[in-house]
């Protein structure tokens, strides 16, 4: 296949090193090069970048990029299978949403993919926008949860500031607890534990009860 007139995607290890970018990324792994070819096409049509790797081991290799991404993975491959890459993604604690493509599709092997976590389970051939669809969706996914991860990380730096007592107070807020019932259990007074709930609100940067409830919660005390 000609290359002439196209726009090629560096890979990641032909990029600047420690370049990020907000941008999406579709990571493609198949071991037929024209579906890579195939599928770079597809996604460079409704301008979406993509990674293209031929085997299971040449993708952990290269590794996640940081930022939001996508797995389109081949079931059947020679050396390791998709499966395989799905449960060592789940080892390693690599969360990224994963889509099958299969030429090979049974009922058992897509109930044990969705079960472990895939997006999808796509039989070649299939349709484009149900593909499109897929990707948009797995893609959805991994934005929200990174934009989770972070706010979790903020208020965890943010929780760094506060004493033992401030922590035990937003325990009792945690459980619901009136003032004077934390106060009863802690063994202070009332107007004590004012200062320290006051206090650990200002650490957390909280602008309701509802949002220091929320981030009790993101610290899971």
């Amino acid at each position: 296949m000609s290359n002439a007139g196209q726009t090629i995607t560096p890979s990641r290890s032909q990029r600047p090193k420690g370049e990020a970018s907000a941008a999406p990324v579709v990571m493609v792994v198949d071991d037929d090069i024209d579906v890579r070819d195939s599928l770079r096409d597809l996604f460079d049509s409704v301008g979406i970048e993509t990674e293209l790797f031929a085997s299971t081991g040449e993708f952990l290799d290269a590794g996640i990029p940081n930022r939001p991404c996508c797995l389109v993975l081949d079931l059947r491959m020679p050396g390791a299978s998709g499966l395989d890459l799905q449960a060592r993604l789940k080892e390693l604690e690599k969360r990224v949403p994963v889509i099958f493509l299969t030429g090979y599709a049974d009922v058992s092997t897509s109930v044990r993919a969705m079960k472990a976590g895939a997006v999808d389970f796509l039989p070649k051939p299939f349709r484009d926008q149900e593909l499109l669809d897929a990707v948009g969706e797995a893609l959805r996914i991994d934005v929200e949860r990174r934009s989770g991860e972070t706010a979790v990380s903020e208020v965890r730096k943010l929780a760094d500031q506060l004493t033992p007592r401030e922590v035990d107070v937003l325990r009792g807020v945690g459980r619901g607890l009136l003032n004077k019932q934390i106060a009863f259990e802690l063994g202070i007074t009332e107007i004590t534990v004012k200062m320290h709930r006051s206090s650990a609100g200002r650490k957390l940067r909280v602008v309701s009860v509802a949002d220091m409830v929320r981030k009790i919660e993101l610290l899971k005390l």
